[in-house]
């Protein structure tokens, strides 16, 4: 294990105070903090290097240019893709989703063709398909889940159809936690076929993620999430499904000649990256990767495990508590896993209430629908309380947290 008072010196906003309590930042699934190594780098950038990537001949082009795809070998690695083609750098998992749903459906869907989703998915991995079904007449159709906040897997061979065209599914729930059983979904759907695009936004920062071993088609994550700058995220996607879709902007960067009659386009993975790309952004999320890969994962995971199982036991000694979501966490034996995320509610107490009251105390939570009201539907609530961790929280951090709540819960 890492030295977790040495690690929070790394994060200087988790130092300062609001409403002069200390803060306790427990929002990490909606955005990480930011360590200096990675602020440094980009500040750096900026001041010595700044300058357009590709193409520029002069120095300080070069060298961007280099950061630059220096930083696309590191997000390579740290998926374990295996060609620097398969890496096109996007403003996050949201527009990667869009990328992705935007050019599958123009060139492999027609009227009638199904995308099959899950009950448990982010707005994102939601309302791109919808956007696509209201302009070419796909049909978005869900897995469910149980009552525990898994997915109902034995229910998906049914739901697959000779329309079936692409799955999309969550790695990780953003409300529940839920770690989803991909590969095993991945392997009955390319038993039929069907490509997969897995949502990592909540994945990979917590776990160690090998898009090989996984064997999916398409994955999506941000910087932000992982302790990178926010408006970079990755695609990554098969060459040979990249190669099929086409683009899904226009504009520089992304052409390789244009002409009155035509254009022809950039090889991979430029071919996606239309205009000039956020390049200090992408040397940032490398930085990042760096910071994650030297405490390792194996470390982070522990850590986060200890946190999660702590929160969830000192939780359910609270009056009234309700937790969402698989009662196991990472590492604590066979089942369903739960990562590094409690979404909960307290008896008749409002979400917004709760979390409004307890950021007086100065401890960030989430509260509302999560961006996932359908999930939000099927459990009968309107939302709920989220706390997440991150690499840098503590125990102590959580007590803080428990304590808010039977506070806030006495008012009440």
């Amino acid at each position: 294990m890492y030295d977790i008072a040495k690690i929070r010196e790394d994060f200087p906003i988790l130092s300062r105070e609001v409403y002069q309590k200390p803060l306790v930042y427990l929002d990490n699934a909606a955005t990480t903090q930011k360590p200096l190594c990675v602020l440094d780098a980009m500040r750096d950038e900026y001041l010595n290097v700044n300058a357009n990537v590709h193409r520029g001949v002069h120095y300080l082009s070069q060298q961007a240019t280099d950061l630059h795809e220096a930083a696309r070998e590191k997000v390579r690695e740290f998926i374990n893709a295996s060609k620097i083609e398969e890496i096109v750098f996007t403003r996050g998992t949201t527009e990667a989703i869009n990328l992705v749903a935007s050019s599958f459906c123009e060139s492999q869907m027609k009227k009638g063709d199904e995308v099959i989703v899950t009950e448990m998915e982010h707005h994102s991995n939601i309302v791109s398909w919808q956007l696509q079904a209201m302009k070419r007449g796909i049909v978005v159709k869900h897995l469910a889940i149980n009552d525990e906040g898994t997915l109902l897997i034995d229910q998906l061979e049914s739901l697959i159809s000779e329309r079936t065209k692409i799955i999309s599914v969550a790695h990780v729930s953003n409300v529940l936690g839920t770690v989803n059983p991909v590969e095993d979904i991945i392997k009955l759907a390319h038993a039929h076929g069907i490509p997969v695009l897995v949502d990592g936004a909540q994945s990979a920062p917590h776990f160690k993620v090998d898009v090989q071993a996984m064997d999916c088609d398409f994955f999506a994550f941000s910087g932000h999430k992982m302790y990178g700058p926010t408006g970079i995220g990755v695609l990554y996607g098969k060459e040979e499904w990249l190669e099929k879709l086409p683009p899904y902007q226009g504009g520089g960067e992304m052409i390789d000649k244009v002409t009155w009659e035509k254009t022809t386009f950039e090889r991979l993975p430029f071919k996606f990256e239309a205009g000039t790309p956020d390049y200090v952004a992408t040397h940032g999320l490398a930085k990042a990767i760096d910071y994650i890969s030297v405490l390792g994962f194996e470390a982070i995971q522990q850590h986060e495990e200890e946190l999660t199982r702590y929160c969830m036991e000192q939780l359910m000694t609270i009056e009234g508590m309700k937790i969402y979501g698989p009662d196991l966490v990472l590492g604590s034996g066979p089942g369903t896993k739960k990562d590094a995320v409690v979404s909960f509610n307290v008896g008749d107490i409002h979400h917004l209430d709760m979390g409004t009251l307890l950021d007086r105390l100065g401890i960030a939570v989430r509260t509302g629908h999560h961006c996932a009201q359908p999930l939000m539907d099927r459990l009968g609530i309107s939302g709920t309380v989220r706390a997440s961790f991150a690499l840098y929280n503590t125990k102590e951090e959580v007590d803080v947290l428990v304590a808010g709540i039977r506070r806030v819960s006495q008012m009440f």
